[in-house]
């Protein structure tokens, strides 16, 4: 019972919260048939329950069989790899489809995030997308909708409407059309290990940016690193700083930048950049992170080498998963740096991993079903894992969800606005432009007022 007035909590908390709206002018690629042949390459085996993350397959022909009961080859690109805390949901996900759908033989490979990206972008410019493919919501998903690749969903998705939340969509949802399939949701956490908090005389994570401060500065007293980020991975550097500009220039200045409804020439933001500076000018960040991936940092944060860990709320899933470790962890929201402008409860995050279809399928509506049902069940699976709050209206039995993610749904419950994640929300060139410049904040290249002149000159 507490875990449905947990997810009841959840859901009601989600109705209200002011999501960023990211319809765009993209065409409509039907609803009903799809379009276009499949150019891409198929495996000629059966690999249902998974591919190596290098992403080589052998050569051959995809199936095409459309009569009733004849059977069909869809071919799947995610990001799922077998270090991603997602891997599971899918592997469960892919199984029930098997069962239920033995007309489909999916053949999926997984990818690394970064490369992925790249990866896609490719695939659609060349018309050699996969069948259903992973995607991030907002600008990602819309810069391809804009270009015609995509399927629309609005057929299949009235079929699911009372088990999926229109508000659910928005993300996914250009010109009145909904083109994704959520899966689930996440926000940016201020991870703790407590068991280091205790050395520096905390006992909870701090509630006020000053508290914050000094229990940072008691850490490094005991020789102990506060935060570790992964400089390789620039999304990772995105986690903190966008959370520090938030709570210092608030959420709708910070959600009206990156949709384009204002301009990076912004004093809050610099100084929000410069406070950011801040705390790596002060030895407060792993100064070794710089040159290390997000993989290893995580695995150096479980080890005990920092106290603070800030990245999304999937991350529960392993934490929760390592017996030692889950005993230490706590999870909670960044503190306020300006009280004027910003309060708890204004989150980085929301609805943004999504599945969507290709239009050049040559079997775009059954693909259209079956990723729709598939990302019913990957929520599903992924929810009880922990690795996000639920797209879809949680159903079963869900007492097993961990403390981490019970947590997690609290302080989403509570929230009052999501920032979606500033290289999702914003369009591909202008998320590139602004990774770079990001990277500069990280390698102190440039400062607060650096970081807005070049990306108001480069951007808009």
């Amino acid at each position: 019972m507490k875990m449905k007035r947990i997810a009841s909590m959840l859901m009601a908390g989600i109705m209200t919260l002011s999501l960023a709206a990211c319809g765009g002018t993209g065409a409509d690629t039907g609803s009903g048939t799809g379009t276009g042949t499949s150019t891409g390459t198929t495996t000629t085996g059966t690999t249902e329950t998974g591919t190596t993350e290098t992403g080589t397959t052998e050569t051959g022909t995809t199936e095409t069989g459309t009569a009733d009961g004849e059977q069909i080859t869809l071919k799947m690109w995610c990001i799922a790899t077998e270090s991603d805390s997602n891997r599971h949901s899918y592997e469960e996900a892919i199984k029930e489809m098997e069962t239920k759908h033995p007309e489909v033989k999916l053949e999926w490979e997984a990818f690394e995030n970064q490369s992925y990206k790249t990866k896609i972008k490719a695939a659609v410019a060349a018309d050699e997308m996969p069948d259903i493919f992973f995607t991030w919501s907002c600008a990602f998903l819309g810069d391809f909708v804009e270009a015609g690749k995509v399927y629309c969903l609005d057929d299949v998705y009235a079929n699911y409407k009372d088990e999926l939340p229109e508000v659910m969509m928005g993300n996914s949802t250009y010109d009145g059309k909904h083109y994704g399939v959520p899966l689930t949701m996440n926000i940016v956490g201020l991870f703790a290990n407590m068991d280091l908090l205790k050395e520096a005389g905390y006992d909870e994570i701090p509630g006020s940016y000053e508290d914050f401060i000094a229990c940072c500065d008691a850490l490094k007293g005991k020789g102990i690193i506060p935060f570790g980020c992964a400089g390789k991975e620039t999304w990772c550097v995105t986690e903190y700083l966008e959370s520090v500009i938030e709570k210092s220039a608030g959420a709708d200045t910070l959600n009206d930048i990156f949709l384009g409804r204002a301009s990076w020439n912004n004093q809050d933001v610099a100084d929000a950049v410069d406070t950011f500076q801040e705390l790596v000018k002060n030895e407060y960040f792993d100064p070794a992170g710089i040159g290390l991936t997000n993989d290893e940092v995580k695995a150096n944060f479980m080890q005990g080498k920092y106290a603070f860990y800030m990245n999304g709320t999937w991350n529960c899933a392993d934490f929760a998963a390592d017996a030692e470790f889950s005993k230490k962890v706590k999870v909670g929201e960044f503190p306020v740096i300006n009280a004027d402008k910003s309060k708890l409860g204004q989150l980085i995050g929301g609805p943004s991993d999504t599945l969507a279809v290709a239009a050049s399928s040559p079997n775009a509506a059954k693909a259209a079903d079956y990723c729709m049902e598939l990302g019913k069940y990957i929520c599903h699976y992924g929810y009880l894992d922990g690795c996000g709050l639920p797209a879809w209206t949680p159903y079963g039995d869900t007492s097993t969800v961990n403390e981490l993610t019970q947590t997690v749904a609290q302080i989403v419950a509570g929230a009052d606005t999501m920032v979606l994640f500033g290289d999702t929300a914003q369009n591909a060139d202008d998320a590139n432009t602004y990774l770079s410049y990001v990277d500069q904040v990280y390698g102190s290249q440039i400062d607060g007022k650096g970081f807005i002149a070049g990306l108001a000159a480069d951007i808009r």
